[in-house]
């Protein structure tokens, strides 16, 4: 889990304005950082299968707000992709 001061950090980042903590584009950026947090995790828990259920949800959830979010503004959905690391699906 995410501290609250590195998920102010990430929103912080990831922001679109002064008041932004639920836009897609923060939501995706917090979501990549737990899906990080967790692959780490797995290199030394190889049998954790609990965890690796809520890894999966978590991958669902982001890919479904990157749909959304490519649907809506494909601008957002490259530059989002560019920012957080991930390949782009031609």
């Amino acid at each position: 889990m995410l501290t609250p001061e590195e998920k102010e950090k990430i929103i912080s980042k990831y922001k679109l304005h002064d008041k932004d903590t639920g836009s897609s584009e923060v939501q995706i950026a917090l979501l990549t950082e737990e899906i990080e947090r967790l692959l780490l995790h797995f290199k030394g828990h190889t049998k954790d299968f609990h965890s690796k259920r809520g890894l999966l949800k978590m991958v669902a959830r982001r890919r479904k707000l990157l749909n959304y979010l490519k649907e809506e503004d494909e601008k957002k959905y490259n530059s989002i992709m560019k920012k957080i690391g991930l390949k782009t699906k031609k």
